[in-house]
């Protein structure tokens, strides 16, 4: 078992003189300070607005406030500025390969302490301090203003903030016009919820660090909207204003009701209506209601998307994830890593994990995925898919996605610089190859003679607009559907879309040999070992998966609870003080706190 991570901010190093757990020798050691080595800094990952490299090419970001007086400015977070001493590596992924920090980490006051963890209710505060170690808080405390979050209405704040900067999101030049400035691309961050959803205090600090970081903080780069499924399909919210307000006012916390979106299942029966949906099924392995969220909520990102044309990309978001560091940072650096990837084999490396301590660099990588192609005599997936779509045949593939020449041809050229229309957080793999228990939920489409198919498992991703609208109309025009975490990859295959698995960090709770682990998780033996079917429990260690163990009991701990027996405050103070995290991605979160 890996105990790196719970090693706290007393024993904090300089990143160049960090090793890794997986690296350190048993009896590595370490005596803590009294003290953080270092003083904290502000988490500042956005573009220096105001410089002339910025403004040469983009209209300036004017500032924005929580409140309508402009007197309380949007918050900073801050991290510390190093590492504590043989703290775990991740084994996928990489922070440096996606522009985030690699050299600071994240404990709780700083990171939600300007969101009101840390100071009293009587001040706007939730007063949560009182369960911690508070060695070096008073240097935290010292260094941002308290928010009286009982005041603050983040719809109307973002609402401001996107009005203040409009200019930056509508192109008023033609490209290469002289003078011309960039238009900056909008994006809806979709966090799906439901009426009876109870908001813990911790998802309060998520969410308001959602809003700040991502909106007020970014000149309105997004907007976050909760989509709220009203489950209780008797309750007419599309009759009534009065219905629809009280639904949600009795289901949504009242900073959060101008960012909230009401939504129904038989909403979506009205908005995709057909038989072939329901009598055109491979296989209902939940033996559950089409129109049922379980199996289709993505009807509901479709039906956001057409009501929402303004966004040139949407996140569908989970309740039960968490991230330990700063989401524009995170958001920000996958975007543009996967824009910058080629397409050729593209859909190939996303369907495997990248394991550096194995592999070495994401270049090594790819030319590894190049050879093993070739030697396997796979044929590549090269634009948009042909095949027998069914009877009512199938939606014809935009020009944007036909290759500009032959895979041959390619130099690596073709989709550098454009942006992805679909990241996921797992691998996107063909599960033909596996026993994933889903795999045949396909509805519409050739039953005979089932379409090709690929899927992501957790359904957090991203899609673009240009996506979404695709979707929408094999929909609605088709009567095309597949179980959630299969249909926008599918959609993505059959169309030539450009779609890329993130290699996003991942650790696991103990030591793992890199050969076997390669092993397991990209090349299982038997189709029933792949670890997105009967193999699934290899990732109950890890920290991200739609059922790992490791991710919630990990999170818990670095929110001061006691875990299994071990954390808390008492054994803070006897030991290095707080845990202190890189910026991970944890999920899922089912439980937020154990009392200590």
């Amino acid at each position: 078992m890996l105990r790196g991570y719970y090693n706290g901010i007393r024993s904090l190093v300089n990143y160049t003189d960090w090793l890794p757990e997986q690296q350190a020798s048993l009896d590595a050691d370490f005596e803590p300070t009294k003290l953080p080595s270092f003083d904290p800094v502000v988490a500042n990952p956005y573009s220096a607005y105001d410089s002339d490299d910025y403004l040469k090419d983009h209209y300036p970001v004017k500032q924005c406030f929580l409140d309508e007086d402009e007197k309380v400015p949007a918050p900073d977070v801050f991290a510390y500025p190093g590492i504590p001493a043989n703290m775990s590596a991740p084994y996928w992924g990489s922070y440096e390969t996606l522009n985030i920090a690699p050299d600071r980490c994240f404990e709780r006051f700083g990171r939600f302490g300007p969101y009101g963890y840390s100071y009293n209710p009587s001040e706007g505060g939730l007063g949560l301090a009182n369960k911690s170690d508070l060695t070096g808080v008073d240097t935290v405390h010292g260094m941002f203003e308290k928010v009286d979050y009982r005041d603050v209405n983040w719809g109307s704040a973002q609402k401001r903030c996107v009005e203040k900067n409009r200019e930056r999101f509508e192109s008023k030049a033609t490209d290469g016009e002289a003078g011309s400035k960039k238009k900056v691309e909008r994006t809806a961050y979709v966090l799906r919820t439901f009426t009876g959803y109870e908001y813990s205090d911790i998802q309060l600090l998520s969410l308001r660090a959602m809003v700040n970081e991502l909106s007020l903080k970014s000149g309105g780069e997004y907007d976050v909207h909760l989509l709220v499924h009203v489950k209780n399909d008797s309750i007419p919210i599309w009759a009534s204003e009065e219905v629809y307000n009280q639904t949600l006012q009795d289901n949504v916390p009242k900073e959060f009701w101008g960012i909230a979106t009401l939504w129904s299942e038989q909403q979506m029966r009205t908005y995709y209506p057909g038989p072939w949906l329901v009598e055109e099924n491979l296989y209902n392995h939940a033996k559950s209601d089409i129109y049922g969220v379980y199996r289709s909520a993505h009807f509901a990102l479709q039906w956001f998307s057409q009501e929402h044309p303004e966004y040139d990309f949407v996140w569908n978001w989970e309740m039960d994830v968490r991230y330990s560091g700063h989401y524009y940072e995170f958001h920000n650096g996958i975007s543009k890593w996967a824009a910058a990837q080629p397409r050729k084999l593209l859909w190939e490396r996303s369907a495997r994990f990248w394991i550096p301590g194995l592999h070495g660099s994401y270049p090594t990588f790819s030319q590894f995925v190049e050879q093993e192609t070739k030697e396997r005599r796979e044929t590549p997936v090269w634009g948009p898919l042909e095949f027998e779509a069914g009877p009512r045949g199938k939606l014809s593939a935009p020009d944007f996605n036909k290759p500009p020449r032959s895979f041959e041809e390619d130099n690596y050229e073709w989709g550098v610089g454009e942006d992805a229309d679909l990241i996921t957080f797992d691998p996107l793999f063909d599960p033909t190859t596996t026993n994933w228990v889903f795999r045949d939920d396909v509805s519409g489409y050739n039953v005979t003679q089932p379409p090709p198919r690929r899927v992501a498992l957790v359904t957090i991703s991203r899609l673009s607009k240009r996506l979404l609208q695709t979707m929408h109309e094999e929909t609605y025009k088709l009567q095309h559907s597949m179980f959630p975490e299969m249909w926008p990859p599918s959609v993505a295959l059959h169309h030539g879309f450009k779609a890329v698995y993130v290699p996003h960090p991942v650790y696991f709770d103990r030591k793992w040999p890199l050969d076997y682990m390669n092993q397991v998780f990209n090349y299982p033996k038997e189709t029933y070992d792949s670890p997105f079917g009967w193999g699934e429990h290899n990732f109950l260690g890890s920290s991200f998966y739609y059922n790992a163990g490791f991710s919630g009991a990990l999170w818990r701990r670095w929110l001061g609870a006691v875990d299994t027996g071990t954390g808390g405050r008492k054994w803070e103070q006897k030991n290095s003080g707080r845990m202190c995290l890189r910026g991970l991605l944890h999920h899922p979160i089912k439980e937020e706190w154990v009392e200590s």
